[in-house]
């Protein structure tokens, strides 16, 4: 038997109204009074905050809001971010919001307490911390970063950089679906099928591959594969919501766990130079990719097959060729946009984006399938 590690988040609270009572899950974490609170100004718009803001600032809390997060977070905006929240000297870091605001929330918190400068965290096992005390508040279902300890940050020349360090796990992870019911049909649906890359590609890891992660990644693509229909014709399902949010995070706690590969390696080129966003960069390349991958993926793809319930094929082939093609059939249900030309990508395009899409090595190692600047234009042209 294989020995592994597996980590994730300390503290997991999950449940309707769970984002309300933020005084009581930052009193657990010591007393902590100067809170820095990094959002978006759509999160803020839409009232989200007002009863958490209003319920902290009754406890005495004095809340610094930082509001101006984007999506891809910049490396810039982060660095910025950064210096005001250390102008304000807190002892706490709250990120409230989707994967951006997360991610930011995460360096913004280490950057705090450290000394290190943002451009010596990128890489593996960089971040040596200390970091101050940070609580996630996810207001999407997607992208599982409320339980890594990735931050992915985009540099000036629009290269996507990671940050992985254990000191980016955060001390509590808050999952309140009800935040979610205002999202729009387009972003549930783009958040909500990265999810579900996520719990694919850690199923297909060529690394650091787990039974945990395997167990946590089929019961989220279970969960996913129920509700995403469901939260996007319905958007005020808290049943769906609930379980899209539950999904995402386990497929969070699988992929940190056994990484993902070439999927996520040539969506991020889509993000950096269109700036499509990541949900849907993934929706785009999935079904390609999973066929480039079927020589070695077959049987696991079989398995999701399985897994998901779904009747009529018999063999491990016809399988995973019908669970590709389910998962097409769920990006049209759901309105995903399916060709590169819709996003702005044309054909004189593509070389530049496989030139960038084969240098993402930290993740098309992880791809079961080895995959070479030749494959990689082949895929994007195929959905072209």
């Amino acid at each position: 038997m294989n020995s592994f590690t597996f980590q994730s988040v300390p503290r997991i609270e999950v449940g309707a109204g769970t984002s309300v009572h933020l005084v009581a899950h930052l009193d657990r974490l010591g007393a902590l009074k100067r809170v820095v609170l990094i959002t978006d100004k759509g999160i803020v718009g839409a009232g989200l905050l007002d009863t958490p803001l209003a319920a902290l600032k009754e406890a005495g809390k004095t809340v610094l809001v930082i509001d101006d997060i984007v999506a891809d977070p910049p490396s810039v905006m982060v660095e910025r971010t950064a210096a005001k929240a250390r102008a304000f000297t807190p002892d706490c870091v709250i990120g409230f919001g989707g994967g951006s605001t997360m991610d930011t929330a995460k360096v913004v918190a280490l950057l705090c307490a450290s000394d290190q400068k943002l451009e010596s965290l990128y890489g593996i096992d960089q971040a040596r911390g200390p970091r101050l005390p940070l609580i996630l508040v996810p207001t999407t279902a997607g992208t599982g970063s409320e339980v890594t300890p990735i931050s992915v940050l985009t540099s000036q020349n629009g290269e996507k950089l990671g940050i992985i360090s254990p000191h980016l796990y955060a001390d509590m992870a808050l999952l309140d679906p009800v935040l979610t019911l205002g999202l729009p049909r387009h972003i549930t649906a783009a958040t909500g099928v990265d999810a579900m890359v996520h719990a694919i590609e850690a199923l297909t890891s060529a690394r650091l591959k787990n039974p945990l992660s395997d167990t946590l990644a089929l019961a989220a693509l279970k969960r996913l594969h129920g509700a995403i229909e469901r939260a996007c014709n319905d958007g005020e399902d808290l049943a769906a919501r609930n379980d899209m949010m539950l999904g995402a995070m386990q497929a969070g706690q699988a992929f940190d766990n056994a990484p993902v590969g070439a999927i996520h390696a040539l969506a991020y080129p889509l993000g950096g130079q269109f700036h499509v966003t990541h949900g849907l960069s993934n929706a785009l390349v999935m079904t390609p990719v999973m066929r480039f991958n079927l020589s070695e993926a077959a049987p696991i793809y079989a398995q999701i097959y399985d897994r998901l319930g779904l009747t009529g094929a018999l063999c491990n082939a016809a399988k995973a060729e019908a669970l590709i093609e389910e998962l097409e059939r769920i990006c049209v249900a759901i309105g995903l946009e399916r060709r590169l030309r819709q996003v702005g990508v044309t054909h004189d395009d593509i070389g530049a984006l496989a030139d960038e899409g084969i240098t993402v090595e930290r993740l098309l190692i992880n791809n079961p399938v080895k995959m070479n600047r030749d494959n990689i234009y082949q895929i994007y042209e195929a959905v072209l």
